[in-house]
């Protein structure tokens, strides 16, 4: 009886060496990767279309095997809520339960910020797409954060160019977090020749902008030359209910940089506005914005949006990077390929800069035409700012 129950012991034993050893092996036939961003929240928004974008872009970039080099890529969705203590846990579960390789992600400024030291505490890359703080590849960055999202500074810098003229007076409006307060202070840095007025930031949340709109009249309404309230807002609320006070009857005038289409629907009221976006499905020219355009169309009968062209980028940077490595993933390796990287995008070429991994990219100055065809006031390019037309500042403390 006892030899007996040593011999199923063994055969036990056996099997279960066997099931390890095929789930290792089909872990190691794999390339896991996590995406931790806003599947609810107050910027499910964004955060939807990134998830789009990525796979789309996954796709596109693997000539639709999902596969490098043999390892088939595995994404596993994690949903932060835009809540920075959840996406720090979410990070730290796909690092080391779900033994994601890399992560992409997240949505919001402040999840990013609290997810950061995770990425460092686990030695793994987290791709940031599309927080935009400063921060991120600034003071609070370290070597395993690279982000194909644009920064604050190539927000202010392209909003610049277009509103940056002597004798012009701009307040501004922004939400109440890192965001925001990123945002205008990136925007004040880049303005020299205007003259920053005030600064008016209310909650994220907010619905009723009075109280602040008259702030913001009260400081303008009075000052010579052309008055421009400059507007940094994501997500919930729409700060453009503040025309509804008449703006005009002062001369102010009201700017802001690109949006997801069905906030730019409040742009329409707005014929001639500049600004500076990041992307419009209609501006860029080039193969990989018409593979996008194309299969958006194709499956959802509609363009791509604003994030959506985020979540391809930060595939074709995944995947570039993956088919250099021969489909490693060891981080050491990852991060020496992807320092300096250039990698196609649907705004052309991007290129991680060695120095903060901050993708440098193409921005469009644009003014608003109300074309009835649209639901949408519709961004016209005035100018594609290139890269290379951008000083933008390192300030991290490598």
């Amino acid at each position: 009886m006892h030899r007996r129950h040593l011999v199923a012991l063994a055969a036990l034993a056996t099997l279960a060496a066997s099931a390890l050893s095929t789930s290792a092996q089909a872990q190691s036939n794999e390339i896991r990767i996590a995406h931790v961003y806003s599947k609810t929240g107050p910027l499910e928004a964004y955060g939807k279309q990134t998830q789009t974008g990525l796979m789309m872009g996954l796709d596109y970039a693997t000539g639709g095997t999902m596969a490098v080099n043999g390892k088939k890529l595995v994404v596993i969705e994690k949903d932060d809520q835009g809540k920075p203590d959840l996406g720090k846990s979410l990070l730290a579960a796909a690092y080391a339960d779900d033994k994601a390789a890399l992560a992409v992600g997240p949505t919001s400024s402040g999840v990013a910020l609290a997810m950061l030291p995770v990425a460092e505490e686990y030695k793994k890359i987290l791709l940031v797409e599309p927080a935009v703080a400063d921060s991120i590849t600034g003071d609070k960055w370290n070597k395993y954060i690279f982000r194909t999202g644009r920064n604050s500074s190539q927000d202010a810098i392209s909003n610049a160019v277009a509103l940056d003229k002597p004798g012009v007076s701009i307040a501004t409006l922004a939400q109440d977090y890192a965001f925001g307060r990123d945002g205008v202070k990136a925007f004040k840095e880049a303005i020299k020749k205007a003259k920053i007025v005030h600064e008016e930031y209310l909650p994220q949340n907010t619905t009723d902008f009075t109280a602040g709109a008259q702030r913001l009249i009260d400081k303008l309404k009075d000052l010579p030359g052309r008055k421009v309230i400059w507007i940094v807002w994501a997500g919930a609320g729409n700060p453009f209910k503040i025309a509804d006070l008449d703006l005009k009857r002062y001369g102010i005038e009201i700017a802001t940089g690109g949006n997801i289409l069905p906030a730019m629907a409040s742009y329409k009221q707005f014929p001639g506005m500049e600004g500076a976006t990041y992307y419009y499905f209609g501006i860029p020219k080039n193969p990989v914005n018409e593979a996008l355009v194309s299969a958006h169309y194709k499956e959802f009968k509609t363009p791509p949006d604003f994030f959506t062209a985020g979540g391809f980028s930060a595939a074709m940077a995944v995947v570039t990077a993956l088919k250099k490595t021969g489909g490693d993933t060891n981080t050491n390796k990852l991060i020496a390929t992807m320092e300096g990287m250039t990698f196609d995008t649907p705004k052309g070429p991007m290129t991680f800069r060695k120095e903060d991994h901050q993708a440098l990219q193409s921005m469009y100055h644009f003014k608003i035409k109300a074309d009835p065809a649209f639901a949408w006031g519709v961004p016209e390019l005035v100018h594609e700012i290139k890269a290379s037309e951008m000083d933008i500042p390192i300030k991290n403390k490598r």
